[in-house]
């Protein structure tokens, strides 16, 4: 039932015009700060590790933007589940060379960060560009939201999703036919495929897979950043250019190469960054938790 409310009111709300809307997810962001305090202090845990000569007061306020943020995210939502693809396109502001999966003899892999506005990254690499565009899913436990997040992921008919839990052959068959693949290369997923490679001077378990997969399907990496604008202004999606060294025949170095750019691009918008989610859970053998 509470999947369903949530449905209902993600709807109602996508018709309020963007100004508005923002201003109250920012204010369900207020109280999330309040409210969820587990998720609160696990934020604190990553700023503290990441920016350790950051004051402490100003490390509270980089959390505290960074909720209201996050509760835009979430009320926000509802625009990319319901709103009419016209209304998305003059709301999503594309910059670089959003077509180069198009056009490309070798399929194309998207390197997306996790900040804020990365399921609008996702929309526009559908409603931009028309390559088919395969993407990793996380099932989810609740049916009825799973159902929801999936129909909202492929209803503009040029997208597929990939259970995580299921085999990886179905995706990388799809890449070979030259199909671009959205991929999601920072988080944590445990010890498994991954290594301990630095970010912010601090260990994380970093999959290695964005390096092993371009070089084995030889694929050409774009990175993709996206940014929620204040106010009514909408969103802004950059395709960067592609790399030039990435990957190379060490998949170790290209990791942590990976994890310095997305370091950088943090530094230039740290509040939206995915601050919640326990980064650095998995920790090397005998090393105590850090949450």
């Amino acid at each position: 039932m509470g999947s369903r409310i949530l449905l209902a009111v993600l709807w109602l709300t996508h018709w309020l015009p963007l100004p508005l809307l923002a201003a109250l997810g920012r204010g369900l962001g207020g109280v999330l700060h309040l409210a969820a305090r587990s998720r609160r202090r696990i934020a604190l845990r990553n700023v503290e590790l990441c920016f350790p000569d950051m004051p402490a007061a100003d490390r509270a306020a980089l959390v505290r933007e960074h909720f209201r943020w996050l509760g835009r995210s979430i009320l926000e939502r509802g625009l990319l589940l319901f709103a009419a693809p016209e209304r998305l396109k003059r709301l999503i502001h594309v910059e670089g060379d959003v077509t180069l999966a198009e056009r490309s003899d070798r399929a194309v892999m998207w390197l997306v960060p996790h900040f804020m506005a990365l399921d609008v990254a996702g929309v526009a690499t559908q409603l931009f560009q028309r390559r088919w565009v395969g993407s990793i899913y996380q099932q989810q436990t609740d049916a009825v939201m799973d159902a929801a997040i999936r129909s909202g992921r492929l209803r503009f008919g040029n997208g597929e999703v990939f259970p995580r839990s299921d085999s990886a052959k179905p995706l990388i068959r799809s890449i070979k036919k030259g199909n671009a693949f959205f991929n999601l290369p920072d988080m944590d997923f445990g010890a498994r495929d991954a290594a301990f490679v630095p970010f912010f001077g601090v260990k994380a378990a970093t999959l290695l897979a964005p390096s092993r997969m371009a070089r084995a399907l030889n694929m050409v990496v774009q990175p993709v950043l996206a940014e929620m604008l204040p106010g009514g202004q909408g969103y802004r999606v950059r395709f960067l250019d592609a790399w030039t060294d990435f990957p190379t025949d060490d998949a170790l170095a290209d990791t942590a190469a990976m994890n310095r750019w997305i370091e950088s691009e943090i530094r230039s918008s740290p509040a939206q960054y995915l601050w919640v989610h326990k980064r650095f859970k998995t920790r090397p053998t005998g090393e105590a938790s850090f949450y």
